[in-house]
């Protein structure tokens, strides 16, 4: 079962398009905070939307990759770099918001990417780690191009990895049990948008080092 059974082909696609959207935008506000150029702001934007998508469809030998077969899915974060270039200080103004469809993204990524995986023959353990690449990929990418420790490494974040970790598990269960239908994909994707605003609500974080003894100095 595939999760575009979930919705019509053009509904789908513009959820897709939402979430290269909203990606695009963190990648391109990152890049207006480093104080990065045009040309720099479209890179981190293009690279926030679609390193994750890109990575997955290598892997699993989706060539081209979705990200060059649709010109919608590569124009999607130019017009986010736009927007952030002279618009900006508004875009920061309503940073909630964006967050939270970032967080709607990141559950329909890490279910659409598992099982895109999954169709492509990989097995399930390495279908939900694409899931997982799918969703935050493209975060690795941009924090690494702007010389910043990823933010899905950083104890002092608030659970990222951990919601996509279970919406991607969530639906590899439900293949291995013959339950995925399009009710538990959307729940698959409902649940791991649900724990990443309640990570960001309560500020959860994932726990360090037991017993951790360190001199240094945390940033």
């Amino acid at each position: 079962m595939q999760l575009q059974q979930l919705f019509s082909p053009s509904v789908q696609h513009t959820l897709d398009v939402i979430g290269i959207f909203v990606f695009a935008i963190s990648g391109a506000l990152l890049a207006v905070r480093k104080n990065f150029d045009v040309f720099g702001i479209a890179v981190l934007a293009e690279v926030t939307a679609l390193g994750g998508g890109l990575f997955r469809d290598l892997v699993i030998g989706a060539v081209p990759p979705a990200a060059f077969t649709d010109l919608g899915y590569f124009v999607t974060p130019l017009l986010a770099a736009l927007v952030v270039f002279f618009l900006h200080p508004h875009v920061e103004r309503i940073q909630a918001a964006v967050l939270v469809f970032d967080a709607a993204g990141l559950g329909l990524f890490c279910v659409s990417g598992t099982t895109k995986a999954y169709s492509f023959g990989l097995g399930l353990t390495a279908s939900a780690t694409l899931g997982l690449a799918t969703a935050v990929g493209g975060g690795v990418l941009r924090d690494v191009l702007a010389n910043e420790v990823p933010s899905l490494l950083r104890w002092d974040r608030d659970l990222y990895a951990v919601p996509a970790i279970v919406g991607a598990t969530m639906v590899v269960l439900c293949i291995r049990y013959d339950a995925l239908t399009p009710f538990t994909s959307g729940l698959a994707v409902v649940t791991a948008f649900v724990l990443r605003l309640l990570a960001m609500r309560y500020h959860w974080r994932a726990p360090r080092a037991w017993n951790r003894r360190s001199t240094v100095t945390e940033e």
